[in-house]
C-alpha cells in the first residue's frame, strides 16, 4: 500500500516539488533541496556530543569553547552546502540521434547568477549512474554531459538526475532532483549487408539512372573509404595533402528503393529495420539515390545528410499497422 502510494504521480509532485517533465529552465529553490548529515557529519556530531558531556560533567571552560567553536562550524558548513545548490538553474541542451547500443551524449547546462562560485556540484543520472563533476564559476555557466547508454531504437528520455554537492566540510550532503523535457532519438543497430540489386519492378525497387555517374567531371568531395583508388584527384592529394575524390554527372548510378518487402518474412521487425538502416548507410556512402519504402511511411528517393537523417528516424519511429510502437516515448 505505501509503495503503491509512492509511486502515485500527485504524491511524487507534491514530495519531489516538480511535475516531470520540466520544460523550461529549472532552478532550484529552497523547497527542492534536501540536506541530511553524511556518515562522517554522524561521528563528527557523536564526538561534539561526547565534548559536551565531558564539558559539562568536569566543568572544563576550554571544553565548552572547543565545543561550540567546533558546533558552530558544522552549523556554518551547513549553511553553505545548501547554498552551494540553492538557486541554481539548469538548462536543457541539444543532444544528437546515436545509433542503439551507443551512449546518448545528454547536455545540461548549470547556470550561476550569483557572484560566488559553485564548487564541486556532482550531477548524476539517475537509471545509469552516469556522472559527471563540475565546478560553476560565479555568474557563468559550466556544461555537464551525460552519456547514457541507448539499449533500443526510438526516443530515449533523460529521466530524473541528481544534482549533489557535500562542499564545504563533507559534514553534510545536499541533493535535488530534476527531470527536463530532454529526449534523444536513438537509430536502429545497423546491421552490415549488401544493397539490394536494383529491380525493373517500379513497386519494389526500381532504379533509374539519373544520379551521378562517370562521364563529366562536376568537382570535388572528401575522400570515402569506399571510393575507387581510379576516382581518387591524386594532383589535388599532392597539394593539399588531403585525400579528395573527383565527382562525375551522368547515367550511371542507381537510384534505389529500400524496400520493406525486399527483406526475407522470416525476419523479425528489429531485425528487419536493423538491415534497412544498414542498406540506407551503404547507399549514401555509394553516392546512390535511394527511397525508403516501411509500412505506414514512404520518403522519395534523394541524397545527402538530410535524406539519411530522414530514413534512419523514420526507421527509429517505425510500428507495424495495429501493433506496438517500440520504444516510442514520446508519451511521456
Amino acid at each position: 500500500m505505501l509503495r503503491a502510494t509512492l509511486r502515485r504521480p500527485r504524491f511524487r509532485r507534491w514530495f519531489y516539488g516538480y511535475a516531470p517533465p520540466e520544460r523550461g529552465a529549472i532552478v532550484l529553490r529552497q523547497r527542492r533541496v534536501y540536506i541530511l548529515p553524511t556518515r562522517l557529519g554522524l561521528m563528527f556530531g557523536a564526538t561534539v556530543l561526547i565534548l559536551l558531556v565531558g564539558s559539562i560533567n568536569y566543568v572544563l571552560s576550554l571544553g565548552f569553547a572547543l565545543t561550540f567553536l567546533l558546533a558552530g562550524m558544522a552549523i556554518a558548513g551547513m549553511v553553505h552546502t545548501v547554498r552551494n545548490l540553492l538557486r541554481l538553474s539548469i538548462h536543457a541542451g541539444r543532444v544528437e540521434p546515436v545509433f542503439a547500443g551507443d551512449a546518448a551524449q545528454f547536455r545540461l547546462f548549470l547556470e550561476n547568477a550569483d557572484p560566488y562560485e559553485r564548487v564541486a556540484i556532482l550531477v548524476r543520472h539517475d537509471a545509469s549512474g552516469a556522472q559527471t563533476v563540475l565546478d560553476v564559476p560565479a555568474g557563468a555557466s559550466a556544461a555537464a554531459v551525460l552519456p547514457v547508454p541507448a539499449q533500443r531504437r526510438g526516443w530515449l528520455p533523460i529521466g530524473r538526475v541528481t544534482l549533489e554537492t557535500r562542499y564545504p566540510l563533507g559534514l553534510f550532503r545536499a541533493w535535488s532532483h530534476v527531470e527536463p523535457e530532454l529526449r534523444a532519438l536513438v537509430y536502429p543497430r545497423p546491421e552490415t549487408a549488401a544493397l539490394p540489386q536494383p529491380s525493373p519492378d517500379s513497386s519494389a525497387g526500381n532504379a533509374r539512372l539519373t544520379a551521378r555517374g562517370t562521364d563529366d567531371f562536376s568537382g570535388l568531395r572528401a575522400y570515402q573509404v569506399s571510393d575507387s583508388p581510379r576516382h581518387v584527384a591524386w594532383k589535388a592529394v599532392a597539394r593539399s595533402e588531403d585525400m579528395l575524390t573527383k565527382q562525375f554527372a551522368g547515367q550511371s548510378s542507381a537510384e534505389l528503393w529500400l524496400d520493406w518487402t525486399l527483406l526475407p518474412p522470416e525476419m523479425d521487425l528489429e531485425r528487419r529495420l536493423s538491415r534497412l538502416a544498414g542498406w540506407a548507410l551503404a547507399a549514401e556512402r555509394a553516392g546512390a539515390r535511394y527511397g525508403l519504402r516501411i509500412p505506414g511511411s514512404e520518403l522519395p528517393p534523394a541524397h545527402g545528410d538530410a535524406q539519411l537523417s530522414c530514413c534512419l528516424a523514420a526507421l527509429a519511429l517505425c510500428a507495424l499497422p495495429g501493433g506496438d510502437t517500440m520504444r516510442n516515448s514520446s508519451a511521456r
